[in-house]
């Protein structure tokens, strides 16, 4: 009979397959919110900061390309940053959140495995042992160990089965700080660039924020920042020049 539950609660896999796709859906669970970039409000405030720079350099070449009065510029320049602002940290919160709720989802499930398939959770966790090299005695000593804990149990089911490190997801609105940082400071490096050269100090800005935040993102990686730093830049000014030539179409 325990063997027939087993089967059924494995789908007709062996503990250690169960083990395997447990991972891959654990893994699944913790993406982090901006892919494989650097988890965290760091990764949020880089992100931004590339974003808002992209689109700032974008919106002034329009206005120039399209005579727009300078007064202007700076009048929609403000008021678009303000709402771009608001929508980067809002943005950055709700998929926190729900990155926060499917990492609940996925512990919540596992709790109630550990509840009703007690059997199958320790012939899983004697499978993830057995893979680490322990066996015989010491290794039924070990499991039952973990099993008297269920607290604790459940701990190593989410780390080990699930590959989840609970300590390293961060709040959503630690993230969203992170976001609002990104365009409060590429907004400020900018327009310091523009108040001392004003024909190309926002561009010369733009491409400095750019290339620090993926170099420094690349590095806290452990990549190599250089062709973070290029790559980005080179798609910032290919993003730059089919605005511009598109701003040059509208204007004839």
């Amino acid at each position: 009979m325990s063997q027939r539950v087993s089967h059924v609660h494995f789908h007709g896999k062996e503990a250690i397959e169960h083990v395997i796709e447990a991972r891959l859906k654990g893994r699944e669970a913790s993406n982090e919110i901006h892919g494989t970039e650097l988890p965290g409000h760091y990764s949020a405030a880089a992100d931004a900061a590339k974003e808002t720079s992209f689109l700032l350099i974008a919106l002034w070449i329009l206005f120039q390309e399209l005579e727009i009065p300078l007064a202007l510029d700076h009048t929609f320049l403000i008021a678009f940053t303000a709402g771009w602002l608001v929508w980067k940290v809002g943005r950055s919160a709700i998929l926190g959140w729900s990155r926060l709720e499917r990492l609940h989802r996925v512990i919540e499930e596992e709790r109630w495995e550990i509840e009703h398939h007690r059997a199958q959770e320790r012939e899983e966790l004697k499978a993830l042992y057995a893979a680490k090299g322990f066996e015989g005695k010491l290794l039924d000593e070990v499991t039952d160990v973990l099993m008297a804990d269920d607290n604790r149990l459940l701990k190593i089911m989410l780390e080990e089965e699930l590959g989840l490190k609970l300590e390293s997801h961060e709040h959503p609105l630690k993230q969203a700080s992170g976001a609002a940082i990104g365009v409060i400071g590429a907004v400020a490096v900018i327009a310091f660039g523009f108040y001392f050269l004003p024909a190309w100090g926002a561009f010369l800005a733009g491409a400095i924020v750019i290339a620090l935040s993926a170099g420094t993102s690349a590095q806290m990686e452990k990549n190599r920042p250089l062709p973070a730093i290029v790559w980005n830049l080179a798609v910032g000014a290919l993003a730059a020049g089919v605005a511009y030539f598109a701003a040059q179409l509208i204007s004839r």
